[in-house]
């Protein structure tokens, strides 16, 4: 529990620093190299706090529950860096913890969706660390925007109602040559503001782009907090993916 994963070493992390950048790990001490699901919590980038699902723990899989820092005391967009560097941290560690570094898998639910949906689409943020986003195994975000965030438009001035896609949404980044996906929402007519429509936006531009393997699953009933029917299609997925 409360492992940091910022570098002390080349850098003087902050006290809130010291306190958001860490992670929880669930992993079965009698396995080696095996899948890790890195997992970003919810609460539109303002609230929350790492979690380790109970619906994800103790089926054989190393799980890794990311903090990073909120917004107003940062910027929302520090909350895609933090992102970026629990998953590279991830990459060069999790063997201690009897994790597999090739077959990571990264999901989050609501903002975390968003987290990791930009940590893998946007490439050049684990380039700064020498890592290839397309080394992910596979990303699936639960209710994530694929347009940019509202609390990062609330900071610019514009209303959660009116979409932008800039460098800042995971859909600015559609291309090919991405890890599997599957996009996972609640009932389009239950759901946050287009939280669906965005994300079948993304799934088509990214079958547009040449990328076939993507899935998007709507969850008719289910609201926006519909990880209780979701966290079994993860696990399908992840299991899926790392047999192949």
């Amino acid at each position: 529990m409360d492992i940091p994963y910022y570098d002390s070493i080349n850098s003087v992390p902050s006290d809130y620093e010291r306190q958001m950048k860490l992670v929880d790990i669930s992993f079965p001490e009698d396995k080696n190299k095996v899948p890790v699901i890195i997992w970003f919590h919810g609460g539109g980038l303002t609230g929350g706090s790492k979690e380790l699902p109970d619906a994800l723990t103790g089926k054989g899989y190393c799980v890794v529950g990311a903090g990073y820092r909120l917004s107003p005391k940062v910027k929302a967009a520090e909350s895609v860096y933090d992102a970026a560097e629990a998953v590279a941290w991830v990459f060069r560690n999790i063997e201690k913890f009897h994790g597999d570094p090739e077959r990571i898998f990264v999901s989050g639910h609501s903002a975390g969706g968003y987290l990791a949906l930009m940590s893998v689409m946007d490439k050049d943020l684990l380039v700064k660390y020498d890592l290839d986003a397309n080394d992910v195994a596979g990303l699936v975000p639960f209710s994530g925007h694929t347009i940019t965030h509202f609390t990062i438009r609330q900071e610019m001035g514009i209303p959660g109602e009116q979409p932008l896609i800039d460098r800042w949404a995971p859909i600015y980044y559609v291309r090919k040559d991405t890890p599997p996906i599957l996009l996972i929402t609640g009932d389009r007519e239950k759901e946050m503001l287009g939280r669906y429509e965005e994300n079948a936006y993304f799934y088509r531009m990214m079958k547009v782009n040449g990328q076939n393997d993507i899935d998007i699953y709507e969850l008719d009933g289910y609201g926006h907090n519909m990880t209780l029917p979701a966290f079994p299609l993860l696990l399908n997925f992840v299991s899926e993916h790392s047999s192949n």
